[in-house]
């Protein structure tokens, strides 16, 4: 597979420029939105107001965790020489676990306005988190960034920029965090299910998903492997989400 020659400037508008990138967070929680009204519609406590409030505090929390994240997790000698430099996401630079833990504060300050539980507002919330992911991957695909170990499997794609085959792992993150994760989610939240345990599966899959992509692909060069030459940040820190999903998820049915 040759990969294409994306333009990361979906449109140019001379005195703006609309990045690809930009548009799939857009697409994310454009998604989220519709995906919130549809579910909604089956259950008797959430209302157009409460869902709306609820993209808002979400997408606060995942640009600004996201981009902090990242900039703490993988960028931080940067960021104190350069502290404006949080500011420059139009060419990535994004983690999704710093997103995460922003969407978790985002949600408390949500709860607090409607007088939510927490555990009700997540499980409410993670099945519409994953065609998100997917579309930030395809961001990341389009800028060209995250990509695999060189290879010279038919599963790889070939930079001709870099001169050699990588595999894909935007892609193949972007089909198990996204698409695959989402029908997880989705169908075993059609049913009722105990408190937490939607919740607990998200991080379960997300984090073992994550985990086992990581060994192909390629760490941030400013970081490398944390430890073992294959220890990467991504697993470090998807590691504890799969630890912590295990044990609500059996508290959540011992409780039930």
């Amino acid at each position: 597979m040759l990969y294409p020659d994306f333009d990361p400037v979906a449109l140019d508008l001379g005195f703006v420029k609309i990045y690809w990138y930009g548009l799939m967070y857009l697409m994310a929680f454009l998604a989220a939105y519709l995906l919130a009204n549809y579910r909604a519609k089956q259950l008797t406590d959430w209302n157009s107001q409460q869902i709306e409030d609820m993209i808002f505090y979400g997408a606060l929390g995942v640009v600004l965790g996201g981009r902090l994240g990242y900039m703490l997790f993988y960028n931080l000698p940067n960021f104190l020489s350069d502290p404006l430099s949080i500011f420059a996401i139009q060419g990535g630079g994004m983690s999704f676990h710093g997103g995460f833990l922003g969407v978790l504060l985002a949600m408390a300050w949500f709860n607090k306005k409607y007088n939510k539980s927490f555990f009700t507002t997540m499980d409410f919330v993670a099945p519409l988190v994953p065609l998100g992911l997917g579309f930030g991957r395809m961001g990341n695909f389009i800028n060209g960034e995250l990509w695999g170990e060189v290879t010279t499997s038919p599963f790889g794609m070939y930079i001709q920029e870099q001169g050699v085959s990588r595999y894909p792992t935007q892609l193949y993150e972007a089909f198990l965090e996204g698409l695959v994760l989402f029908i997880i989610l989705w169908v075993f939240s059609k049913r009722p299910r105990p408190l937490m345990s939607v919740s607990a599966l998200f991080l379960v899959f997300y984090g073992l998903f994550r985990f086992i992509i990581e060994f192909v692909r390629v760490p941030d060069v400013q970081l490398g492997y944390l430890a073992f030459n294959w220890l990467t940040m991504g697993q470090a820190l998807s590691l504890p989400m799969i630890i912590f999903g295990v044990y609500l998820l059996n508290k959540a049915y011992k409780t039930a």
